[in-house]
């Protein structure tokens, strides 16, 4: 196509505008459906068990309780907490004693002496050593269960309108590291005529700016996040302190320092480097940029894997530098594909070179992509099962299903690359007669005003770069692989944002490991419900009948009682007084007295009636008919 061929189509000032409103629906839709559809985030370390068991039943208060964890957690002063029937402390109060041996991680908690009996709850609440808070609460019984007033929050750790918040600052932190090292990377590396470019030095800057104030915003919600859930909290000095004592909280401040040294790289090289004419000089000082900014980059990278997945777990020394070099290459990429973008739509002057480049660029990060996923992936999952049965798995997935869709639409951008040329521009016809027109005053007289040669300046500024932009748009190859390079950046989109989640969802592996070890600690013995039949006499008068007994699920664990009680004509029969006791004289355990609720006329009930371990019970029977007639029976049961 020639230069003064007639451009067809929409303006080429409407198609930025367009494509800006485009990714910017895409983006809010993205961030909207995965902030309105995730609760909180993951727990990456799992309670695997406990001492007593979740619903057992003890003969005698224990001296303390203890816990165990799927992987290494950092616990306070009231991490672990013991409330008797009545919600009141039964704990000493005291910082967690660490049990911790081999790779078991235990922590435990004192009680007070003398407990009464009846049902006790345990509340905890800790932090994953790869900074998620998690939390949880069980119940156990000392003699037999009672009721309980024990009335805990219902919002789990990291929930509530502040883990709403913090996590819209990791996804927005995540996503300004993209722009800010890609963008930064795609100026060096790809096109350096782009630092003199407004479009490009505002994109760096504005991924700059994001990912700073993001680091802020989670620093100062740290405490309420992993603590009360309160916003007021955040400006709770001890509580901030408290913060910076942490491996998360040294990782987000170090990340501050880093993006101080990155200001001062953003204000080289959108400064001095842009003026730079000498073509030694500026060659000089790409190396130094390279060097300076490698370093920054990669140390704000650190800063993620110090403190998340690649921190805890196995081989954590290899995981870390694979994790660091694992974001610089998503950077890379995405971030590079974000900047090729706009200096498309919003810049005229990038060439063919600039755009080979940044596919070379591309290619080399989806290989290092590849290598470090392939670990990660190993690492993280471990096993087909938690591939495919756990959320981290089915993310992964996903993830790598949008790796190849983009690498689908990336080889029709780099078709499109391969016929690229660089058309020479010049102002034509009457534009070119009107440049023409423009200058005469300046050549023709001394004497025009400063402010006039500026302004005319300006004119052909803005004449010139618009010709140039009208002729590059027509060109029916940068027009395709503006296209391509925009259905590639919708789907980045998409992928930044799953890679993001993957970041705060239990690995496969651990939630596999944390699965397995709960069913094995506290997994009811199979059964199935428990039917007895008890004919009894108190002697008195109505005093016959049959007492039938029903244990739902009839296993360990938590099971529901239903009694009926059948007068000798087969009706119904109400009775003043019935109770039941279970005994496990095998393991000389009980007797557990169980007193059920009257539902109806001759049926009564009782919910959580708890037994404690499998065998073959006896059940008590006491049955009371009148003041002074009463008759206890008794039958064995093998329940569980």
């Amino acid at each position: 196509m020639s230069a003064t061929a007639p451009y067809a189509g929409p303006s080429p000032i409407r198609r930025p505008v367009a494509a800006a409103a485009l990714l910017a629906a895409l983006v809010s839709l993205v961030f909207g459906l995965l902030l309105a559809g995730a609760g909180p985030a993951s727990a990456h370390a799992a309670l695997t068990g406990s001492d007593p068991q979740d619903g057992a039943v003890v003969d005698t208060a224990p001296k303390e309780v203890t816990l165990s964890f799927s992987e290494a957690i950092a616990v306070g002063d009231d991490s672990i907490r013991v409330l008797d029937p009545s919600g009141k402390r039964a704990d000493t109060e005291a910082e967690p004693r660490d049990l911790s041996e081999g790779g078991t991680v235990r922590y435990g908690v004192a009680l007070h002496s003398g407990l009464p009996d009846g049902t006790y709850t345990v509340a905890w609440q800790a932090i994953s050593a790869d900074s998620h808070p998690i939390s949880g609460a069980f119940t156990f019984s000392i003699g037999a269960p009672s009721e309980t007033t024990v009335a805990l929050s219902s919002q789990e750790a990291g929930g509530g309108p502040v883990g709403v918040v913090y996590d819209i600052a990791r996804y927005a932190a995540y996503g300004g590291f993209v722009l800010l090292v890609g963008g930064s990377a795609f100026v060096l590396v790809c096109w350096r005529g782009g630092a003199s470019a407004l479009p490009m030095q505002r994109l760096v800057v504005r991924g700059w700016l994001t990912l700073t104030a993001a680091t802020l915003v989670m620093l100062l919600l740290r405490n309420p996040y992993t603590g009360s859930g309160k916003f007021a909290d955040a400006f709770d000095l001890a509580g901030l302190q408290s913060v910076l004592d942490t491996k998360p909280g040294a990782a987000l401040v170090s990340r501050l320092l880093l993006l101080g040294a990155a200001a001062l790289f953003i204000a080289v090289l959108f400064g001095t480097y842009a003026r730079r004419e000498d073509e030694q000089e500026r060659k000089d000082l790409t190396f130094g940029l390279a060097v300076g900014g490698g370093v920054v980059a990669a140390g704000i990278a650190a800063t993620w894997a110090m403190s998340e997945h690649a921190s805890t777990g196995i081989q954590a020394s290899i995981a870390m530098p694979v994790d660091v070099a694992h974001l610089l290459a998503v950077a890379a990429w995405l971030g590079g594909l974000a900047s090729l973008l706009v200096a498309l739509y919003r810049t005229p002057d990038i060439g063919s070179a600039s755009v080979r480049s940044f596919s070379a660029v591309a290619f080399g990060s989806v290989v290092v992509l590849a290598a470090t996923g392939i670990y990660q992936s190993w690492r993280q999952v471990g096993s087909w099962s938690a591939l495919t049965g756990t959320r981290y798995g089915q993310l992964l997935i996903l993830k790598v299903a949008l790796i190849a869709v983009l690498l689908a639409v990336a080889w029709f951008s780099r078709r499109w690359t391969g016929r690229l040329t660089d058309t020479a521009v010049a102002p034509s016809g009457g534009k070119k007669k009107a440049a023409e027109e423009n200058t005469a005053p300046d050549e023709a007289s001394d004497d025009v005003a400063p402010e006039r040669a500026a302004q005319l300046a300006r004119q052909r500024a803005v004449l010139t770069a618009t010709e140039k932009k009208r002729i590059r748009d027509a060109d029916p190859e940068r027009s395709g692989l503006r296209r391509s390079v925009l259905a590639e950046a919708a789907v980045a989109v998409v992928l930044l944002a799953v890679t993001t989640m993957l970041t705060s969802t239990e690995p496969g592996r651990t939630e596999e490991e944390a699965a397995g070890g709960a069913t094995a600690a506290t997994a009811p013995a199979a059964g199935g419900p428990v039917n007895l039949s008890m004919p009894f006499d108190t002697g008195g008068r109505n005093g016959k009948g049959t007492v039938r007994i029903d244990f739902d699920p009839g296993r360990t664990g938590s099971n529901d009682l239903h009694v009926w009680i059948d007068g000798s004509d087969g009706e119904p029969m109400d009775v003043p007084e019935l109770k039941l006791a279970l005994t496990l004289e095998s393991k000389d355990i009980g007797p557990l007295p169980v007193v059920p609720d009257r539902l109806a006329e001759g049926h009564w009930t009782a919910s959580g009636v708890q037994i404690p371990m499998a065998g073959d019970w006896k059940v008590d029977v006491t049955v009371r008919t009148s003041d002074i007639d009463q008759v206890t029976i008794d039958k064995n049961a093998k329940i569980g």
